[in-house]
């Protein structure tokens, strides 16, 4: 698997199914360089096409998930000489650069899920809104802090953040950018569960991860499909998207072993993706 500058690939355990990836410039906080942006998508698509992962862990190395986007690159992006015309039509290429970058999280077919511990800042928060599930420490922190910076958000917090937390809410944490703690993230939805210490979060974060790569990786995938997919559609346009799915995914091997497995009161094997 390929080598980055930023990120690290992890497998923890021989024939797990579940394998780790860490933003890793701990010196930095994790922050998001421009290297980051070329390699994030890299990471996740080579995760995707690999057979052996059935779940992928997102998490940080060192004290903090992502202090946000790196200044120096954010100087780099917005660095505008010339003509203003073609420096903003430009700035508008890169930037749906970089939203695609957090967007490959959920181009990702097998589930993402953000453990989060330490700060959660600006481009941290783009991350895990796209992610399929998010967990954190206690004494995590996350901020919306792109307006402190005279910046309006644009990697995907403000499209994501409303259907997961609510819209009041999403507008109160993107105005204000203050920060709140993991406990008021579990309080909004930001988060599934919370705990007490990083070596808690990780422990039960990996159980909850090889629990979800045990089952069937077409019901997994389609699940996430599914769901991603019908965010944007109406009930009818949803309902009618998954049965074109189950047409054509519900009749398979995985199927028939998870029915075997029950009339059998074992515990179904399942090929890889």
């Amino acid at each position: 698997m390929e080598k980055f500058k930023t990120l690290e690939i992890v497998r923890k355990t021989p024939g797990s199914r579940v394998f780790h990836l860490y933003l890793n410039r701990p010196s930095r906080g994790n922050a998001l360089s421009v290297d980051s942006f070329s390699e994030f998508p890299r990471a996740l698509a080579a995760l995707d096409r690999n057979p052996d992962v059935n779940v992928v862990v997102l998490s940080g190395a060192g004290k903090h998930f992502c202090a946000g986007i790196d200044l120096t690159a954010l100087a780099s992006i917005t660095s505008i000489s010339g003509d203003h015309g073609r420096s903003g039509e430009k700035l508008r290429r890169d930037i749906k650069l970089l939203q695609d970058s957090i967007t490959a999280i959920e181009r990702c077919r097998k589930p993402v899920i953000a453990a989060v511990h330490g700060a959660c800042i600006g481009a941290g928060v783009d991350i895990v809104t796209a992610c399929d599930i998010r967990c954190c420490t206690e004494d995590a922190f996350f901020s919306v802090k792109e307006v402190d910076l005279a910046i309006t958000a644009d990697l995907g917090t403000l499209q994501r953040l409303p259907a997961i937390v609510g819209y009041g809410n999403a507008m109160e944490l993107a105005l204000s950018g203050r920060r709140f703690w993991g406990p008021e993230a579990k309080e909004l939805g930001l988060v599934s569960k919370t705990f007490c210490s990083k070596d808690e979060m990780d422990k039960e974060v990996g159980l909850l991860a090889e629990g979800i790569a045990s089952k069937s990786p077409l019901a997994v995938t389609g699940t996430k499909a599914v769901l991603l997919r019908s965010r944007d559609l109406s009930l009818d346009q949803g309902l009618d998207y998954v049965a074109t799915w189950n047409s054509a995914m519900l009749v398979s091997d995985d199927l028939k072993e998870a029915v075997s497995a029950q009339t059998q009161k074992r515990k179904p094997v399942f090929a890889k993706l």
